[in-house]
């Protein structure tokens, strides 16, 4: 019985090893030599820096995860065999970029291989993956510096196909994008998001607080356009008006206020200068309240926690 269970053991090792050395022969070569295929020709002679790529996570050969030439481009054989009489040598399995023969389908699949968590779960129904885009529309893979993830040129990318937003970031108030000292991806996922615009969190407040943790509360007294959402008053790429307002105040509160202080507001039949239409008639202007614009030329000199207060009597974000 016991010869009998040490034969088993022997045969299901033996079995393993089968299995396993089938599986790495089906599995494409990741090592030096297996590179050394495409490098004899791609070498630093090439017009883009091919072996620059050894630079990157993608050529530290010491990790298992790291891929080979052909884990990304495929065995390739017509292109390396170049069967004679070819008047063009015939191109690899998988060709990256804009004008590839390669579809951006496939183009994406082989990235998404490796690189399927994380940030990049949710590239299946963002908006990028529906534009049409793949991976190297952003990325530089045979570069030991990637544009794109850099804070310094990241925005540049991005301002290709973004150019109202790159506008928008020329404006007297922005983030600090231009200084360097942010970048896109960090307000935005550009690999998919379950918030709105690709945010980076699941509401644009939450991505906000991010950074504005003293916005975040809770407050005692809440002034609700701001707990919705931070964009009914800001306008997040850049603005003519501090900070980064989409309007000057009065005017922005008064798209709300309209009442406030007893003051009329400017209309067609309510005219500076001249009679104000009420209820009563025409009344003329001496004996008409201030007006809200010229009442509270800021309402934040006095109701300055706009964003919420925790002080009992500040009801009115006065206190």
């Amino acid at each position: 019985m016991k010869i009998l269970r040490n034969m088993l053991v022997v045969l299901g090792l033996a079995l393993a090893v089968g299995g396993a050395s089938a599986a790495r022969a089906d599995e494409p070569d990741r090592s030096l030599q297996g590179d050394a295929v495409c490098t004899r020709c791609h070498d630093e002679t090439e017009s883009k820096p091919v072996l620059a790529i050894y630079k990157t996570a993608h050529g530290v050969k010491a990790d298992a995860r790291t891929p080979g030439c052909q884990s990304c481009h495929g065995p390739s054989e017509a292109h390396v065999r170049n069967p004679e009489g070819s008047s063009t040598r015939p191109l690899v399995d998988v060709n990256f970029g804009a004008r590839s023969a390669t579809t951006v389908e496939l183009q994406v699949e082989t990235c998404i291989g490796c690189h399927s968590n994380g940030q990049r779960s949710h590239w299946d129904g963002s908006e990028h993956q529906r534009s049409g885009l793949a991976c190297t529309s952003c990325h530089e893979i045979h570069t030991h510096s990637d544009r794109v993830l850099s804070k310094i040129s990241q925005p540049d990318v991005c301002f290709t196909c973004h150019t109202t937003q790159q506008a928008q970031f020329r404006r007297v108030s922005t983030h600090p994008v231009a200084a360097g000292e942010m970048a896109c991806a960090d307000c935005h996922n550009p690999h998919g998001s379950v918030g709105p615009k690709l945010m980076a969190k699941n509401s644009v407040n939450e991505t906000c607080y991010t950074c504005h943790a003293d916005r975040r509360g809770p407050f005692l007294w809440e002034h609700s356009p701001v707990s919705e959402d931070c964009t009914n008053c800001h306008t997040p790429h850049g603005s003519n008006n501090a900070p980064l307002l989409k309007m000057r105040t009065p005017w922005l509160c008064q798209q709300c206020h309209t009442s406030d202080h007893s003051g009329p507001m400017n209309s067609g039949a309510n005219l500076p200068g001249g009679d104000a239409t009420t209820i009563d008639g025409l009344l003329p202007l001496g004996a008409q309240a201030p007006r809200s614009q010229t009442n509270g030329r800021n309402c934040l000199s006095c109701h300055a926690l706009i964003h919420g207060s925790n002080h009992p009597a500040g009801a009115r974000f006065s206190k």
